[in-house]
């Protein structure tokens, strides 16, 4: 069979999208496959890569349209004769793979965030996915349940990542094609991390880790620890809210207590896990955060906003975290009783998720 994987960000580029479509891409190589991987970027492949396995850049120069444009002629050329083809954003490639007109491949398109909320919260808003659909009004009503809704139902089958977020979808919109979910993969506790070893330290050492954007609700985060001299923050990422976290570290006189670092990966993020005592998202809404899941697996407890599609259990606490009154009470509560360093997480490997999708290929 011939895979296609439309995604935005791909290796060395780091963050989950370009994490699972590498690992995917692998294990459906591991079961025989052939795989093409088209993403933004300048990507090149490794001189290790199979011969199956073809990664496609496209240039992000110009405008979104001009993207958009050089994106679905790719699509045409290295599409055309694949078996299945999987968008992994709405937008990004969604939209280039509805400008392509490809017929033959069935269209999947795998959810695990929004993109239209996710910019409602660039733009300061902050209401939870949820509270947003049933509030949204207006010109984004319009644009949501048109734009999106046509986005949507293009595709053969929608494959999301977690039920919370099919939930809303099929109440939202009408005429959905088929759906599932396939869940993200949950990784094998790391041997010897020591992430849960000598803690807690003096100062109690507080981790974020992801992208710098609206909805992961930072500012709170910091407003949150002003009062809080016995605690110490590292912010492990970059985006476009940067720039004003240093800002505001500034102004609250946090730069003592407050580090920035750039993004991590491998070896280097278990050494991160292994230096603090809590990761913390205090997100409007965190629909599968795969940091979550890998900070557990490391033996590092996980403070989570109950606006998501995981569940808490063992070493995930789940707490309203949208004020930074509440994210405070939170984190005094995380220092005063811990959260169990009994990781009870399920392992689900990268090779079940693509059984998974195999199995869900062959209903289409």
């Amino acid at each position: 069979m011939h895979i296609l994987l439309a995604t935005g960000i791909y290796p060395p580029d780091i963050g989950g999208p370009a994490t699972y479509a590498e690992k995917l891409a692998q294990e459906f190589l591991n079961l025989g496959h052939t795989v093409t991987v088209v993403t933004y970027g300048s990507v090149r492949p490794n001189a290790s890569e199979r011969e199956r396995l073809t990664v496609i850049p496209v240039s992000k120069v110009g405008s979104v349209l001009s993207r958009w444009f050089r994106y679905s002629r790719a699509l045409r050329k290295y599409g055309s004769d694949a078996d299945v083809m999987i968008a992994f954003s709405s937008v990004s490639t969604g939209v280039p793979l509805m400008f392509s007109g490809l017929k033959k491949p069935k269209k999947i398109l795998r959810l695990g965030g929004d993109f239209f909320w996710e910019r409602y919260t660039d733009g300061g808003g902050m209401k939870s996915l949820s509270d947003w659909y049933r509030s949204v009004c207006g010109f984004w009503r319009i644009v949501n349940f048109t734009f999106m809704a046509g986005i949507l139902r293009s595709f053969d089958a929608l494959v999301y990542s977690t039920e919370f977020q099919k939930f809303i979808h099929e109440k939202e919109y009408a005429g959905l094609p088929k759906s599932t979910v396939i869940e993200n993969a949950r990784p094998t506790c790391a041997p010897n991390s020591g992430a849960s070893v000598g803690r807690p330290h003096q100062p109690f050492r507080l981790l974020f880790m992801g992208r710098f954007v609206g909805f992961k609700n930072l500012l709170a985060l910091l407003d949150a620890i002003v009062n809080m001299p016995n605690v110490t923050l590292t912010l492990v990422g970059s985006g476009p809210m940067e720039q004003a976290l240093r800002a505001k570290t500034t102004a609250l006189n946090l730069g003592s207590r407050v580090r920035f670092q750039a993004p991590v990966s491998g070896e280097e993020k278990s050494r991160v896990f292994a230096e603090h005592d809590l990761l913390i998202l205090p997100s409007v809404t965190e629909i599968s955060p795969n940091t979550a899941l890998e900070a557990a697996a490391e033996g590092l407890p996980v403070l989570l906003t109950t606006e998501t599609g995981l569940s808490g259990s063992g070493m995930i606490c789940l707490k309203p975290l949208r004020l930074a009154s509440q994210i405070a009470s939170a984190i005094r509560e995380c220092i005063e009783h811990p959260v169990s360093t009994s990781n009870d997480v399920q392992v689900r490997t990268y090779a079940k998720v693509a059984q998974d999708w195999m199995q869900f290929f062959s209903s289409l």
